[in-house]
């Protein structure tokens, strides 16, 4: 298990499975990290000290990823983000945070705003469309090939066992503005946790749940869009969501500011930490 200066890191037993996280940072708003895929909490590393001094930071390992358990389902959003309400409520005592999603861990904060929104006081949505938007994901996949594959049933783990390290630094080397835009140590930490038992079918199966995220946050949208402030950006560069990142978040939120970070690709917060951290910093700073 990898650390960072400043951050501890815990487990709770949950109704479902035992999830790991880390805290950092001391005040009295807290603020929620989701990571994305192939990552897991440690994505959080360069943006932890710049928002530390000011916030109470809890990065969990999301269901079935990095140092947490992997239950055999409820990879679908909805279900996940359940896992880190009961977290933050019953086990952190937090009825109110900010909340920051990247990669599927932007969709994953999706639900939990629809399903909290009494809970989640701003929501911050990196590089990721939302399924179920109301936009056709093949049309803007940008060439990410990788989901359909992601999708097909058991031949993507056979294929990747024993080859964890080469397939992901093909995301990690053509994803971001620049081939090392996730170092060395990082691509270590993400190889050691993908390549544990079960961790990358775990990774795949939120891929496979896309059908059922579709309909269910179809459901939460007609019901009405995110009424909470909402920061959506995406990276310029690499395969970086670019624009498509708020105009998703345009069409299913009410209030939704944000753009692209002309410095990063796909990995804002290993790329960029330091323009997300004023953003962050501007956006949650409005609060009241």
């Amino acid at each position: 298990m990898t650390t960072a200066e400043g951050v501890t890191h815990h487990d709770a037993e949950l109704s479902a499975l035992r999830l790991h996280y880390v805290i950092a940072g001391a005040g009295d708003d807290t603020v929620v990290l989701l990571h994305g895929f192939p990552q897991t909490w440690y994505e959080w590393r360069p943006l932890i000290p710049l928002l530390a001094g000011r916030y109470r930071l809890v990065a969990p390992d999301l269901r079935g990823l990095g140092d947490s358990g992997r239950p055999a389902d409820g990879y679908d959003k909805k279900t996940v983000s359940s896992d880190i309400a009961e977290l933050m409520r019953d086990h952190l005592d937090c009825r109110r945070f900010f909340l920051v999603g990247h990669d599927w861990g932007g969709a994953v904060a999706f639900q939990l705003a629809m399903q909290q929104p009494d809970a989640v006081r701003r929501l911050a949505i990196l590089d990721v469309m939302i399924p179920g938007d109301g936009s056709d994901l093949f049309a803007t996949s940008r060439g990410r090939w990788h989901h359909g594959f992601h999708r097909t049933p058991n031949l993507p783990e056979t294929l990747i066992e024993g080859r964890e390290r080469a397939y992901l630094n093909y995301f990690f080397r053509h994803f971001g503005a620049r081939p090392d835009a996730v170092p060395a140590e990082a691509v270590d930490e993400y190889v050691r946790c993908y390549s544990a038992p079960g961790a990358m079918a775990a990774g795949l199966a939120y891929y496979r749940a896309t059908p059922q995220d579709i309909a269910d946050n179809e459901e939460a949208i007609a019901r009405g869009k995110l009424q909470m402030p909402v920061l959506a950006l995406g990276g310029a560069k690499g395969m970086g969501r670019g624009k498509l990142c708020i105009e998703s978040m345009a069409r299913v939120a009410e209030d939704v500011r944000g753009g692209t970070v002309e410095s990063a690709g796909h990995w804002i917060p290993e790329e960029a930490p330091d323009e997300l951290a004023t953003q962050l910093l501007a956006f949650f700073g409005e609060a009241t």
